[in-house]
């Protein structure tokens, strides 16, 4: 696959693969519930997988060797030495090249005070042993205490939350774009008020390229990506296949999206997987979207996605099965000021 045929060109002017492989697989991204890019596996059957960090490696593997160029991960993911060597030996064995990949990583919610900015970024870089990330985006626009706890919480088994500016936290991400160490910076979890606050701000040297959020049939979000569009920020999906049915985060009673009877007609229709037709809905309404799976045989076929499209019935169709359902509530973050889940989009 020539990669190039399935990008997105950003605002500032760089390219994002249509498809990316996310790698979430330390046990505290499971606690929190997937944040970001990765929840949602090909199979709703599974057990929530909870795998060892050598399988990440294993797997990024995998991923490039299908034809995935697009990693998505994360300093929460607590394995970004693993995801960095799985680059570095495809790159020294020829199949690709640095500039072939496209590398996101994520600056957590302790770091979100402008000085921990850079120091954060760098972290992630010395893990990963290369010289730039692709992509530097705000995790999730909540501050919670500085220091090494992921998630600190006080004796009352509470969040311990912190007050920041993040206007002041995006100056920060636009030095680190100056200095070289990501090429791209954007932001993940916002809502519209929230965009418009860092948009609007005063001295804006760059936008965020991209919003990665949330987003599966059941959950178009589709107020929030006609607002992205009009600014020029891509939306990225996560969750884009629904999620693994872990009781801690998500509700049992919740339908489970892979099964739903139209997303599996259409599947027989184009005698593909539900997991495609969800991917290709995204992609097909200008969506960069994330899918997670460590199993070799559905890392090829997610792949597939590219080798169909679907017509605008079928389209109006996915679009007809939204029920404005949020899986990921991100429960520790509710009570912050800024927790973003509260508002329409």
């Amino acid at each position: 696959m020539d990669s190039k045929l399935h990008c997105i060109q950003l605002n500032d002017g760089h390219f994002i693969p249509t498809l990316g492989f996310g790698t979430a697989a330390s046990a505290k991204a499971q606690e929190i519930g997937p944040v970001s890019s990765t929840a949602g596996e090909n199979s709703t059957t599974e057990p929530p997988f909870r795998v060892p960090k050598s399988e990440a490696e294993v797997a990024t593997k995998i991923a490039i060797d299908a034809g995935f160029r697009h990693i998505d991960a994360a300093y929460l993911y607590e394995n970004e030495e693993e995801v960095g060597r799985a680059i570095r030996s495809k790159i020294a064995d020829g199949t690709v090249k640095r500039e072939d990949i496209f590398y996101t990583s994520k600056l957590w919610v302790t770091f979100l005070r402008p000085e921990l900015i850079q120091t954060a970024l760098e972290r992630s870089l010395k893990k990963l042993q290369l010289d730039y990330v692709d992509l530097y985006i705000i995790h999730f626009p909540i501050a919670m205490k500085p220091g090494e706890d992921l998630l600190p919480k006080d004796e009352h088994e509470k969040s311990i939350f912190d007050t920041v500016d993040l206007c002041g936290t995006w100056e920060a991400l636009e030095k680190c774009k100056d200095r070289g160490l990501t090429k791209s910076i954007g932001v993940s979890n916002f809502n519209r008020r929230q965009l418009e606050m860092i948009l609007n701000k005063p001295g804006l040297k760059y936008k965020p390229v991209c919003n990665q959020v949330e987003c599966h049939p059941y959950f178009n979000q589709r107020k929030l990506l006609n607002f992205c569009k009009s600014k020029d920020i891509v939306l990225v999906a996560y969750s884009a296949l629904g999620t693994q049915r872990d009781k801690r985060w998500v509700d049992q009673n919740s339908p489970v999206l892979l099964d739903d009877p139209v997303l599996c007609d259409l599947a027989k229709k184009h005698k593909r997987t539900p997991a495609l037709i969800a991917l290709r809905y995204q992609i097909q309404r200008g969506v960069v979207v994330l899918a997670k799976s460590f199993n070799e045989k559905r890392i090829k076929e997610n792949m597939q996605v590219f080798e169909f499209q679907l017509p605008e019935e079928d389209m109006k169709v996915l679009d007809g099965i939204n029920r404005n359902l949020r899986y990921i509530r991100a429960e520790f973050a509710i009570g912050h000021p800024e927790y973003p889940f509260m508002e329409e989009y």
